[in-house]
């Protein structure tokens, strides 16, 4: 029997395919009463730790727990994890009502709880519809009303938010931290790190499947200093008044800027104005967490520097290469002129005299063989009578018929088959 507790405890956690280290060692702690994002890049390990946590793949070593008992043991699961690992699990032809009352039966929920959650998500008015039909971002809601269906302690969503318009993200935000305090327990991962961000209460951050970080947004952020960018019309002297007042954490930017770590942008500002320097541009950069996120996993997947010598080629291109032979002939590029083989029937050799023909060919504007031109003056002979015509038979002959009308099938009429 489980505890009830709502908490979800990954210990030591490893996954190996043949090779590759997919997961190692990953350990942490998603307490009920707060919405944990489990973050990490494309290929961190995130899939794979949480279909390990839902007993879809044995791991290599090490285990995981929700309510104290590993995911197989839970008895009826749907009635205390709701999970949703991919938003297409639907038969296209079958209506999203339907689709939810299947699933209540096999968690032995009443068919009542199908309408319940289609409104909980916003698809009461699609209940009709064939899930097939459904937006990417209506699949999301409905895969959602599906892992909500057993009203269930803990969430387990893998990317929730994708195929979301921006309403339904904030949507999907406020109803998750709603559910959350609640007391229930929310796990999400994503890599939407701004809308993270904004519903998440602690993280987990993970790289090449190892933990970088676990822990509380706000302490993250404390743990990072902000900086004061500034642009002054004398950067040497702003740099010496602030050593004279103790800020030595001073660095000039690419852009010709001084970020300065430890002080507040008016504690800068009050120190320029006292030795007269002139500011052209002064900000806080506060530290959020997708600048966190990429200091804390730079380097999985950042591209291998070119090995030595890799570039174009001396000369300054990627031309041709140098040599005698290469290139046009000298005197410039004339194109080849194409001529048949000698005695190509039908083809005149170059320089035909006026009125040559080839063999078995009569010289142009020759009449065919057997006509005869009229003689100049030509005329029908003086007793020529042409042959009477009938208007009415000329008529019947020229008239056009009307086609005949198609041939009735036996039975009378031309329904279906009976």
């Amino acid at each position: 029997m489980h505890d009830g507790s709502g908490r979800i405890v990954v210990q030591g956690l490893s996954k190996q395919f043949g090779p590759i280290i997919a997961v190692n060692n990953l350990s942490f702690t998603v307490e009920p009463g707060s919405v944990t994002g489990f973050l990490g890049p494309n290929g961190a390990g995130k899939t794979t730790t949480l279909r390990m946590l839902l007993g879809l793949v044995r791991p290599t070593a090490g285990g995981s727990t929700i309510n104290g008992l590993p995911f197989e043991q839970l008895g009826n699961p749907g009635r205390v994890v709701g999970a949703v690992l991919e938003a297409q699990g639907f038969h296209p032809t079958r209506t999203a009502r339907n689709h939810l009352r299947v699933y209540a039966t096999a968690m032995g929920v009443p068919d009542e709880r199908a309408d319940q959650v289609l409104a909980l998500v916003g698809l009461s008015e699609a209940g009709h519809r064939a899930a097939g039909s459904f937006s990417l971002g209506m699949k999301q809601r409905l895969a959602l009303a599906t892992a909500l269906l057993g009203d269930p302690q803990v969430l387990v969503l893998d990317e929730p938010a994708n195929g979301l318009d921006p309403e339904g993200i904030a949507w999907l935000r406020a109803f998750l931290q709603s559910f959350a305090r609640t007391g229930r327990t929310v796990l999400i991962s994503s890599h939407l790190l701004a809308e993270v961000e904004q519903t998440v209460d602690q993280v987990v951050i993970i790289s090449r499947g190892q933990t970088v970080y676990y822990g509380g947004l706000d302490y993250l952020r404390q743990s990072q200093q902000s900086r004061v960018l500034v642009q002054a019309a004398d950067p040497q002297a702003l740099v010496t008044k602030l050593q004279e007042a103790g800020v030595n954490a001073v660095e000039p930017t690419p852009d010709g800027r001084l970020a300065i770590t430890g002080v507040d942008r008016k504690t800068v500002a009050d120190t320029a104005m006292a030795a007269g320097i002139a500011l052209y541009d002064i900000q806080q950069e506060n530290v959020d967490l997708e600048q966190l996120f990429f200091r804390l996993t730079q380097g999985q997947y950042a591209g291998q520097q070119p090995p030595p010598g890799y570039g174009p080629p001396p000369g300054g291109g990627w031309g041709p290469p140098p040599g005698p032979g290469y290139g046009p002939p000298s005197g410039g590029y004339a194109a080849p002129t194409y001529a048949p083989p000698q005695g190509y029937p039908g083809t005149p050799p170059q320089g035909t005299p006026p009125g040559y023909a080839p063999p078995g060919y009569a010289p142009q504007g020759t009449p065919p063989q057997g006509y005869a031109a009229p003689q100049p003056g030509y005329a029908p002979p003086q007793d020529y009578v042409p042959p009477p015509v009938d208007p009415q038979q000329y008529q019947q002959q020229y008239q056009p018929q009307a086609a005949p009308p198609p041939e009735q099938p036996p039975g009378g009429g031309w329904g279906g088959n009976a």
